[in-house]
């Protein structure tokens, strides 16, 4: 899917964006290839969506550049740039039934009537809703209207579509059956994506790749797994996912030193003495069958358990680790063979390859 030598279809160059003394957007720079759907992930604020803006031109940048296919689109205003767009709203026409709804790009581009009719047809098919094409949009379901706004967004076949937070308005049932719809259409379709979310699970589940944003600068790009496997910064480590850090001193080139706990770990080279926090996520604490050739070995004491259905969530304290605190993922087999329950005591192992170090802010 990613050759890393194809062009890149939209090139993003030093993208700077002041609003007044506020800096929004901080030298970004990002290259996304042909076809493929790219996630704009981080907390409201971080600039997602002014990037999102500045790239179909409703926001001019302050400086930088933007080269889609080969061309310089950074001063075009919106209407000459090629770009479909779903907003957040879907911002249907209330007032026009589906198949008007979809047929109004077609017809502003000055496409005869009887191509409309066949181009919105296709559409409809696409999307599953033909069989609604007479209804008004206030007649349909929250997710039918989010697909009416794709199928218009996409009626001009354009070389860029554009998603901002088009999930973000709806149950969380009908969103995750949305986002795997949204993902094949956007295969059908064969057009280069960019989503806007807040949402780090449904970027892990939708995106090729993943920019992870944070006060108007790119912390990380990389495939879901990558983001979450080696988050790059302590903000992605703690935005993506559920991440516990622990304070601790490098002791030696190799261990840190958490309570009275002395782990070994990748220290990157840090001096000793160098204050960081320890990073392991909870579904990496291993409870089962632990032997002498474990690394991190670790006696605890159990002190809550959270039942989320397929796993449990278990706070781990005291013992070795004195006053901190540790949440763990076990599955339901394993709570059940250890039988947990709070004020037991029990050994696990913090794998000393799964352990990440970051430098205390």
């Amino acid at each position: 899917m990613h050759h890393e030598n194809a062009q890149p279809y939209l090139q993003i160059r030093n993208l700077t964006k002041k609003f007044g003394e506020f800096i929004a957007l901080k030298d970004i720079s990002i290259d996304i290839i042909e076809n493929e759907f790219v996630c704009f992930l981080g907390p409201s604020g971080c600039g997602k969506t002014t990037l999102l803006r500045v790239i179909a031109g409703l926001d001019i940048q302050t400086y930088g550049s933007i080269i889609q296919a080969g061309k310089d689109i950074s001063s075009l205003p919106p209407s000459e740039r090629d770009f479909g767009i779903v907003f957040q709203s879907y911002a249907l026409f209330p007032n026009l039934t589906i198949t008007r709804n979809v047929a109004v790009g077609l017809e502003n581009v000055g496409m005869p009537a009887p191509k409309v009719q066949h181009r919105v047809d296709e559409l409809l098919e696409l999307v599953g809703l033909v069989d609604q094409k007479d209804k008004y949009p206030a007649q349909l379901s929250g997710g039918q209207q989010q697909r009416v706004a794709l199928a218009r967004a996409m009626a001009i076949s354009p070389g860029l579509l554009l998603l901002d937070e088009p999930l973000s308005a709806l149950d969380a049932k009908v969103r995750s059956r949305l986002r795997h719809e949204i993902k094949e259409l956007q295969r059908k379709f064969a057009v280069t994506t960019i989503m806007v979310t807040h949402d780090q699970e449904e970027a892990l589940t939708m995106a090729d790749r993943i920019v992870v944003m944070d006060n108007g600068i790119i912390e990380q790009v990389g495939k879901p797994e990558e983001i979450y496997r080696s988050p790059k910064t302590k903000f992605v480590a703690d935005f993506v996912g559920t991440m516990n850090f622990l304070s601790a001193t490098i002791v030696s080139n190799g261990t840190a030193k958490v309570g009275d706990v002395v782990l070994t770990c990748d220290t990157e080279d840090l001096p000793v003495g160098s204050s960081v926090m320890v990073a392991i996520r909870p579904e990496e604490i291993n409870a089962r069958n632990i032997t002498n050739s474990d690394s991190n070995i670790v006696q605890i004491e159990v002190l809550h358990i959270e039942f989320l259905g397929s796993f449990c969530r278990v706070k781990l304290g005291g013992g070795d680790l004195k006053d901190v605190s540790l949440r763990a993922d076990f599955s339901i087999s394993l709570t059940r063979l250890l039988s947990i329950k709070v004020g037991l005591k029990l050994k696990v192992s913090l794998p000393s390859k799964l352990i990440r170090i970051y430098l205390t802010d």
